[in-house]
């Protein structure tokens, strides 16, 4: 128990710290939030006190507070979960981020499940005809296909697929013209909108591949396996309750860990085929300077990165019993 509440204290103190360095590192930026607000209404302002009075509406703090005074009222704010108010979308940030959220996790969990998919199924062919020219050419196309960054992928992927050739949309996240709900045309039309963007995080299966290749070959020189054969079980027996269950146990950690990485490759993902979620907005505030937006994109992806790492680690030790409790204790 005294691993999970630790566990626990560090998740709180790591978004405490990223928030905090956030909120720091956004104040020190050139610039701040009263010339961005003056640049975007201009002449509509006759006093310029009234710009530090949007200013304090906008982000819960007054630009002329001292910073540690600006500091508390923001992460009072924070705690009562207000993320302030979009300059540059005239909208509420909670607003923005729950209509966007929903969006990048379509597309990250189609992502993530096919790459996991795919890598583990390949992986375990790779190691099961480890040498062959199957399993050669595999871990070739494996380290290219994870070699390739996946921003290049995904401008070669619109150019070609959606520029040229036209069958996909060059941007949007969903059908025009198509009554949103829960309607063949519309969900067909928001797949059609994520196929490019899916496919270009598939790069995540080579190293998927990889990794279960590796896990799988170092699992069939063990001791118990050789026991097995003795004992006469079967191939498949083998193969499915030895070698893949226990070849698939660590990828379980990479697979919340991914989670992460796909956060923040949307950023950059979502603004090349301006796909509206979390990404595409961030990319928006940093461009626009819109400071609340900007902090507020970047808290919900902290925040869902640590909930996922928190809780892999938490029930890591319900699917694999060797790292249980005792082993947490004695670490």
């Amino acid at each position: 128990m005294d691993w999970k509440i630790r566990r626990f204290g560090q998740a709180l103190f790591t978004v405490w710290a990223v928030v905090s360095l956030t909120f720091f590192i956004t104040r020190m930026m050139p610039g701040n939030p009263v010339d961005a607000l003056v640049a975007q209404i201009g002449p509509q302002l006759e006093n310029p006190q009234e710009a530090y009075e949007l200013a304090e509406t906008y982000m819960n703090i007054n630009p002329q507070d001292p910073l540690h005074i600006a500091y508390m009222d923001y992460m009072g704010s924070m705690l009562q979960g207000d993320l302030g108010h979009s300059m540059s979308q005239n909208a509420s940030v909670n607003a923005l981020m729950a209509e966007a959220i929903p969006w990048t996790l379509f597309v990250m969990s189609w992502a993530i499940a096919i790459s996991f998919v795919v890598g583990i199924s390949l992986g375990a062919i790779m190691a099961y005809w480890e040498g062959s020219t199957f399993d050669t050419v595999l871990t070739g196309y494996a380290t290219t296909i994870t070699s390739i960054p996946f921003y290049v992928l995904a401008l070669l992927l619109l150019i070609v697929f959606a520029y040229q050739l036209g069958w996909f949309p060059t941007g949007g996240r969903q059908p025009s013209g198509v009554e949103a709900g829960f309607n063949l045309p519309f969900m067909l039309g928001i797949i059609h909108h994520a196929a490019l963007p899916v496919i270009s995080m598939l790069v995540g299966s080579g190293a998927a591949s990889l990794t279960m290749r590796g896990n799988s070959v170092r699992i069939l020189g063990e001791d118990y396996l050789r026991v097995a054969r003795l004992r006469g079980l079967a191939d498949r027996t083998i193969a499915v309750r030895y070698v893949a269950r226990n070849a698939i146990l660590p990828m379980y950690t990479g697979l919340m860990i991914a989670i992460g990485t796909m956060f923040g490759g949307a950023v950059v993902l979502e603004e090349i085929y301006t796909y509206r979620g979390m990404g595409y907005y961030m990319i928006q505030a940093v461009r626009m300077r819109d400071y609340p937006l900007m902090m507020g994109a970047f808290t919900v992806i902290t925040v869902a990165v640590v909930i996922a790492l928190l809780i892999a680690d938490l029930t890591y030790g319900k699917i694999d019993p060797r790292a249980g409790g005792g082993n947490r204790e004695a670490f």
